[in-house]
């Protein structure tokens, strides 16, 4: 009998582990040397970004129309078309919760109806991250309690047709990961009648 299709947890032995970055930021570094289960003299070197994870939000409104942001991303040299997110920095802090709070934070905007779509590895070759998806519908205006800073100052917030924009991520005119990914699994999902 195969294997059902699905992620197994399973950690091989780690023989030893540094930090090779860690400062008052959520997000660290380090480096683990790790064996096969059963070959101990097979040690090799990999490198962990440590990252509580994310919350992302798909926000649509009643004109079907989804909440994006446009963001400078040093990283990638780019303004780029994204949703509302943010870091699970609260430790404990439930991932709806954090969603919630990052609708207002972000977008000044609560929601009456929550989903959550699915949880996504965002790279596991390198880093712990995974990205908690909802879907917020029943938007109305809030008072945002959060002040901005960095990047988030010049961060635009606008509301664009689902169609439209599920149309510039075909396209390839919109890349941001965890956009595509929430949009087309919505897409997906709603059209097998999921959601």
């Amino acid at each position: 009998m195969s294997e059902p299709l699905a992620d197994v947890p399973l950690g091989w032995p780690v023989v030893s582990s540094v930090d090779v970055h860690r400062d008052d930021w959520v997000v660290s570094v380090r480096k683990d040397t790790i064996h096969r289960p059963g070959h101990p003299e097979d040690t090799f070197g990999r490198l962990v970004v440590d990252d509580p994870g994310a919350v992302v939000i798909l926000a649509i409104d009643q004109d079907d129309r989804v909440v994006v942001l446009r963001q400078y991303r040093h990283a990638a040299q780019q303004r780029l078309v994204e949703l509302p997110a943010g870091k699970l920095d609260k430790p404990g802090e439930d991932p709806l919760v954090a969603a919630q709070r990052e609708l207002r934070e972000e977008a000044a905007l609560a929601a009456d109806d929550w989903v959550h779509l699915m949880t996504t590895w965002a790279s596991p070759g390198i880093t712990s991250e995974t990205h908690a998806i909802f879907v917020a519908r029943g938007l109305h205006d809030v008072p945002r309690d959060f002040d901005l800073h960095h990047e988030e100052i010049d961060m635009t917030l606008e509301r664009v047709p689902r169609a439209d924009l599920v149309e510039a991520v075909l396209d390839g005119r919109v890349a941001d990961a965890p956009l595509v990914i929430a949009l087309l699994a919505f897409e997906a999902l709603s059209g097998a009648g999921r959601l």
